[in-house]
């Protein structure tokens, strides 16, 4: 039980990578708060962890919402006295190429992954410094936080900036005992990844099966996708870590795709 009684706020936790550490993180003892666009699915999901006897309750938050974010995080704080553990983890994919991205489409993409990020770290830092007890604060970077892909300009541009705002956390934050650090994984077969596999062959005039051997995993020692279950053990490892020597860095887990 490496993370017992510790509150842990998962933002975009209704499905995929973030859904695996909420679960992950209760059976570590945490007591997890679901945070979602998807209220209904996010309701279901702490349902699905208190069955298990965990402790969970699910907020409605748009992360690009002020509004939303802090009262979803005070609503938490309410409810089990402070915040812990920040996972940023919600986020979306948008594929085109530069010349044809709208400037709608980048501003959405930036204000969800950086918005978001900001958003969710200011509350939450907030509360660990009036608590005292300080806190973790994980971002869900990607290998694009470290490497570029074509079509990909304002998630790579994101990612990247995930790393800048981990790291001016971790500055900012250790005198309060405040740790940020960003997990970069390779492409884990969510419901995010699966979308752009067909959008990915009809860009580049190849197959589906091409764009998963020849340019998803090409680059890995293995041929293999990243699990939710690889990222979630790291973010467990993350948020158990005891001290601050472990702060202001990328752990990338990509099955050898980008070695630092």
């Amino acid at each position: 039980m490496l993370l017992k009684d510790k509150v842990a706020v998962v933002t975009g936790a209704a499905s995929g990578i973030g859904k695996e550490i909420a679960f992950e993180y209760s059976r570590q003892g945490a007591k997890i708060v679901i945070a979602d666009l998807a209220l209904d699915a996010a309701t279901a999901a702490a349902d699905d962890i208190r069955k298990q006897g965990g402790t969970a309750m699910a907020v409605a938050m748009d992360v690009t919402s002020e509004e939303q974010v802090d009262k979803g995080i005070a609503d938490a704080v309410a409810a089990y006295g402070g915040i812990d553990i920040l996972i940023s983890n919600a986020g979306i994919q948008i594929i085109s190429p530069i010349v044809d991205l709208t400037l709608d489409k980048w501003k959405k993409m930036l204000a969800i992954h950086l918005d978001g990020a900001f958003l969710t770290t200011r509350a939450c830092m907030r509360d660990m410094i009036r608590t005292g007890k300080g806190g973790t604060i994980i971002y869900m970077g990607s290998v694009h936080s470290h490497e570029a892909s074509p079509l990909k300009a304002p998630y790579v541009a994101a990612k990247h900036g995930l790393l800048g705002l981990a790291k001016t956390v971790a500055k900012e934050g250790a005198k309060n005992n405040i740790r940020a650090n960003v997990i970069c994984p390779g492409f884990v077969r969510t419901p995010l990844v699966d979308k752009q596999i067909p959008e990915q062959a009809k860009e580049f005039g190849i197959s589906e099966d091409d764009v998963i051997k020849k340019i998803m995993l090409k680059d890995t020692v293995d041929g293999e996708f990243t699990t939710t279950q690889d990222v979630a053990q790291t973010a467990i490892f993350l948020a158990a870590f005891p001290s601050n020597a472990l702060t202001g860095q990328s752990i990338v887990v990509s099955h050898g795709w980008y070695m630092q």
